[in-house]
C-alpha cells in the first residue's frame, strides 16, 4: 500500500484529506502495527471509537428528524441495524475499502480483507478520521452518501429474513426453511450459497462468505420474487 493507493481511496469517496496521515492511520489495523513492532495507540482502534461516536448521532438525528411519529425503540432498532457490522461492510464495498486496509501477512492469508468485522472497524475509523480532518460536516456527507442512503433497501435486505418470515406467515401455513446447498473455496475464504424454500419449493436462492449472509441473500431474492408474483 502507498500514497497513490490512498490517493485512489479518497477519489472514490469523493473526500481530500489535509492531513494524509489520518487516513493512513485509520486504514491501519492491529495485525499490521503487531507485525511492524508500532505502538499500541497507532493502530487504528483509538480513532476508531471516535468514529462510533460520529455515526451514531448522525444516525440518530436523521432518524428523529426524518421520522417524527417513530417511537424511542423502533428508532434504537433501526439505528442498530444501520450501524452494526453487516450493514457497514455492506455499504464499504462501493468503495471497495477492504482493499486499503493495512494487514500483517498473516490475517491477509487468512482473508482479512473480506472480513466483515475488520471492514466495518475501517469504516468507523475513516468516519473518524474525516471528522478530525474536516470537522462534522464532510464526516456528515460521508454518511449521508455512502450509509444513509437508499435506506429502505438496506433494511429491507438485512432484515430480509424477518420480513420474508412475516409475509409466508400472512400467506399460507406452509413451513419456510434454508438449506445450504454448496459451499466453495478455502476454509478462510468460503462462498456459501443458500436456498430459502416454501415446504419443498425453491423460492429464492443467494451466496455470502458466511451461511447466515448468504441465507440473508436468499430471503431478499424471495421477497422480490414474492412482490413480482413470481411465486406461485
Amino acid at each position: 500500500m502507498n500514497q497513490k493507493d490512498l490517493g485512489r481511496l479518497e477519489k472514490s469517496i469523493g473526500y481530500e484529506f489535509h492531513d494524509r496521515s489520518l487516513l493512513e492511520l485509520a486504514m491501519r489495523h492491529s495485525s499490521y502495527t503487531n507485525e511492524h513492532r508500532m505502538e499500541k495507540y497507532e493502530c487504528n482502534e483509538r480513532i476508531e471509537f471516535l468514529g462510533d461516536a460520529v455515526l451514531e448521532i448522525t444516525v440518530s438525528d436523521e432518524l428523529y428528524r426524518k421520522n417524527p411519529t417513530m417511537s424511542e425503540g423502533e428508532m434504537s432498532r433501526l439505528r442498530a441495524s444501520i450501524v452494526c457490522e453487516p450493514t457497514l461492510a455492506f455499504c464499504s464495498n462501493e468503495f471497495s475499502l477492504g482493499e486499503y486496509i493495512f494487514l500483517g501477512k498473516g490475517e491477509e492469508m487468512m482473508g482479512g480483507r473480506k472480513r466483515e468485522s475488520i471492514i466495518s472497524d475501517a469504516c468507523e475509523s475513516l468516519i473518524g478520521a474525516i471528522y478530525l480532518d474536516g470537522g462534522m460536516e464532510p464526516a456528515r456527507a460521508f454518511i449521508h452518501r455512502f450509509i444513509l442512503n437508499d435506506l429502505e433497501h438496506k433494511k429491507l435486505f438485512f432484515d430480509s429474513k424477518t420480513v420474508l418470515q412475516e409475509m409466508i406467515q400472512a400467506a399460507t401455513k406452509e413451513p419456510l426453511s434454508y438449506e445450504i446447498v454448496s459451499e466453495q473455496g478455502p476454509d478462510h475464504d468460503k462462498t456459501f450459497v443458500a436456498q430459502a424454500k416454501l415446504s419443498e419449493q425453491v423460492i429464492g436462492q443467494g451466496s455470502g462468505h458466511t451461511k447466515k449472509a448468504a441465507e440473508a441473500a436468499a430471503a431478499y431474492a424471495a421477497i422480490l420474487k414474492l412482490r413480482e408474483g413470481n411465486v406461485k
